[in-house]
């Protein structure tokens, strides 16, 4: 009986174990269905929606809703859309929300992701948003980039979305007329996400002109870290400073500035890039300071200073068009404290199991703007916005966690991931940073309850980005 009882217990922990596949081998499991929803509101073309069908096939979504709606009624379509999959029976194992409105009307998609974040059948599972406008001023418009999607699904099915997404921007950069038009990928997914019937790709496998960064000019790093009154980030200083060391990177550390001296600090870096003789190949920049309301940065005087526009500061800089620029955010975004979720609807074999740890609500989300969201007032698609890789500590409106005698869970996190593996893919590595952010309960100085965070990554990368050869 005993051994009847171990066999029954062994076989359930099989299952679970491979159901929590991220977790196991840090590639997700999609072995479940796959549902699609396609919205698209009146003045987006009938051949952008009609390209839709290579793409879904491409990617395996053979359960497709296609549905014409207002933008004013997105949110509600997806709701029912949402309790459409809670209430279906059976395992779902991914979702693509395909939104196509006019250039400038998705103006808040956030609401959308969090909506379909809720869903009961995909938690734990990937949710992928692909955000389309039409009438771009670029050569690109939503058909076109939709059937090269398609082909290079097509062509390549053994490489993970995330590196089947940094090789089409290189073409869209590439067949692009004037400025080079460049989307963004934003992603909190935990782990490799392919959704092709083999293996995901390896780098030794992979060939082709965008293979990768040439890293072999000079690299700079620069540090602001806000030390006053934010215990454990000297911690991240000196983990993130030796790592940069490292990794070939000149260093130059300023601690406690002012939300101005951000500004001056990052001009002056930029400045000295431009006028650097030899050529410069990468750039990364860690901003650490407590974090607004809104998601601004603090100055050590308290004052606000966007962080998004320091990003667009250093993407103008001459000497790195064309190159990688790595930007890492310790702050927090917001003050929602995310208590995590965790299944609702347990099978009958997780009564004598561990129940599954909570998970980040806005965790196992990956958004694909084609017209990015809150650019600057700069040209759209100008070459200003690609290359760039920017690093949330939390996802948006979310505290980010520091430990006062360890550091934040980010910069550790991070440290010890690429310091092990220096010569991986660094949008690999960063998913494996995310994964592990997201098993870890922290405890914040305010509440007595254990909490949940996740990381944003945002990437225009056109090439593989590997710190070391």
């Amino acid at each position: 009986m005993a051994f009847l009882v171990s066999g029954t217990l062994q076989a359930a922990a099989q299952l679970v174990d491979a159901r929590d596949s991220v977790g196991r081998k840090g590639k997700y499991s999609v072995q479940g269905s796959r549902v699609a929803l396609i919205l698209s509101s009146p003045g987006v073309s009938a051949t952008a929606v009609a390209a839709l069908d290579g793409v879904s096939q491409a990617l395996g979504f053979g359960n497709c809703e296609k549905r014409k709606a207002p933008v004013q009624s997105f949110l509600e379509e997806l709701s029912l859309f949402r309790e459409q999959l809670d209430v279906k029976r059976g395992a779902v194992g991914c979702a693509l929300v395909v939104l196509m409105a006019p250039s400038g009307q998705l103006k808040r998609p956030q609401l959308l992701v969090q909506e379909l974040s809720r869903c009961d059948a995909l938690q734990g599972c990937p949710k992928i948003f692909l955000l389309l406008s039409s009438g771009l001023k670029a050569a690109w418009e939503p058909e076109a980039f939709l059937t090269g999607l398609g082909k290079i699904c097509s062509q390549y099915p053994h490489w993970s979305l995330l590196q089947l997404l940094t090789e089409l921007f290189c073409r869209v950069a590439e067949e692009s007329t004037g400025n080079t038009y460049c989307p963004v990928f934003r992603t909190s997914l935990r782990g490799t996400l392919c959704l092709g019937d083999v293996e995901p790709w390896r780098p030794e496998s992979y060939s082709g002109p965008s293979a990768q960064y040439d890293l072999s000019g000079t690299r700079a790093a620069l540090l602001l870290a806000v030390i006053q009154d934010r215990l454990g980030t000297q911690h991240d200083v000196a983990a993130l400073g030796d790592l940069c060391q490292a990794l070939g990177f000149k260093v130059t550390l300023r601690t406690d500035p002012t939300a101005q001296a951000f500004w001056e600090e990052l001009a002056q870096f930029r400045e000295k890039l431009d006028t650097h003789k030899g050529p410069v190949s990468c750039a990364l920049v860690a901003l650490m300071a407590h974090g607004g309301p809104q998601g601004q940065l603090l100055g050590s005087d308290g004052r606000e200073v966007q962080p998004e526009m320091l990003v667009q500061e250093l993407s103008f800089c001459q000497a790195l068009q064309g190159r990688p620029k790595i930007f890492l955010l310790q702050a927090c975004r917001g003050g929602n404290r995310d208590p995590g979720v965790r299944p609702r609807a347990l099978p009958w074999y997780r009564r004598w199991l561990q129940a599954p740890p909570a998970l980040p609500t806005q965790a196992d989300v990956l958004q694909i703007h084609v017209d990015a969201p809150g650019s600057p007032p700069s040209t759209p698609g100008s070459s200003s916005h690609a290359d760039v890789l920017t690093v949330y500590a939390a996802a948006e409106g979310c505290v980010a966690y520091r430990d006062e005698e360890k550091g934040s869970d980010l910069v550790q996190t991070l440290v010890e991931v690429i310091r092990a593996s220096p010569g991986g893919d660094v949008i690999e590595l960063l998913t494996e940073v995310n994964r592990r952010v997201c098993e870890l309960d922290v405890l914040g100085p305010d509440s007595d309850e254990l909490r949940k965070v996740c990381l944003e990554i945002r990437s225009s990368l056109r090439r593989r980005l590997c710190l070391q050869s």
